[in-house]
């Protein structure tokens, strides 16, 4: 039987729809409610196995948005999806810096993807940093390149780009480092779980 909901109690039945069917987990409360947000994102539940919270990683991410950051995306569409009210809140901002024009021409020149040298770009800002990548494996590449070069510490590393092309290797070069990361193992990922993650943050955060 259909059930025909207000708008404002939609969210509130998926998510006890998901609890449900969620059963037992080994999550704290903090990292189940962002991946109860990331399946009611993508409607899959094979990210109970597969995303992986390392180094007090939600804690670490809510401690910083609470403190104030800079979100960097490898997407405007994770750009798009991140809730820029709850983000004010704690004066926090978000960018995304690949369609950029001195960073198209800075990839054309080097012979390098966009996302490498949009995250060379976000390096050089000097505050505390969140990276929410969701599509590049080649931002994650990069950003392993500059913690071991000394030139980047971020908050938080959100490591889930989907596809099949270095996405998996990609994904373990940030799992290695000592930094809080929230990890999608595998191929599975994208723009917009990235932005469910930092949104299950920023709800956490932020009450609304």
């Amino acid at each position: 039987m259909l059930e025909f909901l207000k708008p404002m109690d939609i969210e509130k039945r998926s998510f006890e729809i998901i609890t449900e069917e969620l059963g037992e987990t080994n999550f704290n409360e903090k990292e189940l409610l962002v991946l109860k947000r990331v399946i009611h994102t993508s409607a899959d539940f094979e990210y109970k196995k597969n995303l992986v919270f390392n180094y007090n990683a939600v804690e670490k991410g809510i401690e910083a948005l609470k403190k104030g950051c800079v979100i960097v995306t490898d997407t405007n569409m994770a750009l798009a999806g991140i809730n820029k009210a709850g983000l004010k809140k704690g004066g926090n901002e978000a960018y995304c810096f690949i369609a950029d024009d001195d960073v198209a021409l800075d990839a054309k020149e080097k012979g390098v993807t966009r996302a490498q040298c949009a995250i060379e770009k976000a390096a050089k800002i000097n505050k505390p940093l969140i990276f929410a990548i969701g599509n590049a494996p080649t931002a994650l590449i990069k950003i392993d390149e500059l913690i071991n070069a000394g030139k980047l510490n971020p908050e938080l590393i959100i490591a889930c780009p989907v596809g099949f092309v270095n996405v998996v290797e990609s994904k373990e070069l940030i799992i290695k480092h000592n930094i809080p990361n929230i990890t999608a193992l595998g191929r599975k990922g994208g723009s917009n779980v990235a932005a469910a993650i930092v949104n299950a943050m920023i709800y956490q955060a932020f009450p609304r």
